[in-house]
């Protein structure tokens, strides 16, 4: 691959919102490559501490389900939203595949926590060039019960461990929104010399 199309990949990555994915299906065998991508990110100590957890076929219903029962479950009565419920249960329908972005703490504690997350960040970024390589949509979402420790345990990790979001991947027919940046590369960047 030379620079420009790499350079290409990177300035049209998207995030593509489930409800604009359009039900159709990616082969598991295609989103393993993607994995393998993944597994190609840097990572401190070799602890490589991203997971993932794939939901495919029926699976992407049913974690749908479970997300929404976990949200009404461990949401008080007053402030439970059947919106928020309908949501949750529904964002799936029209992705291939959702993807549990977790950190898996390696066994090497001298290495500080934002590490590993930045690890684990870095590996999805790898899936989602892939993906965008592909033609794939993508969505990294936080949302929902995602940072609650009931996704946590439904997920089965330690209480060392994190859950980053979810990846919905899939194909679009929308045509992608144009790239953009709201603050100058000026405000981001300080050079010395």
């Amino acid at each position: 691959m030379g620079t420009a199309n790499l350079t290409s990949i990177i300035k049209q990555r998207r995030n593509i919102k489930p409800a604009s994915m359009n039900g159709k299906k990616i082969p598991d065998e295609q989103v393993q490559e993607l994995l393998e991508l993944a597994d190609w990110a840097p990572t401190h100590g070799y602890t490589e501490p991203w997971y993932f957890v794939v939901f495919s076929g029926d699976a992407v219903k049913r974690f749908c389900q479970d997300h929404a029962n976990i949200y009404k479950a461990n949401t008080p009565a007053d402030k439970f939203a059947q919106a928020s419920y309908d949501k949750l249960q529904q964002q799936g329908d029209l992705a291939s595949h959702v993807i549990a972005i977790c950190m898996k703490r390696g066994n090497k504690p001298a290495i500080p926590e934002i590490e590993e997350i930045a690890s684990v960040a870095c590996a999805t970024q790898n899936l989602w060039l892939g993906a965008t390589e592909r033609g794939f949509a993508g969505y990294w979402g936080s949302g929902g019960m995602t940072f609650h420790p009931a996704m946590k345990e439904y997920l089965s990790l330690r209480e060392e461990d994190k859950v980053l979001g979810f990846f919905y991947l899939g194909f679009t027919n929308e045509q992608l929104p144009e790239g953009k940046r709201l603050k100058p590369k000026e405000e981001k960047v300080k050079w010395e010399k």
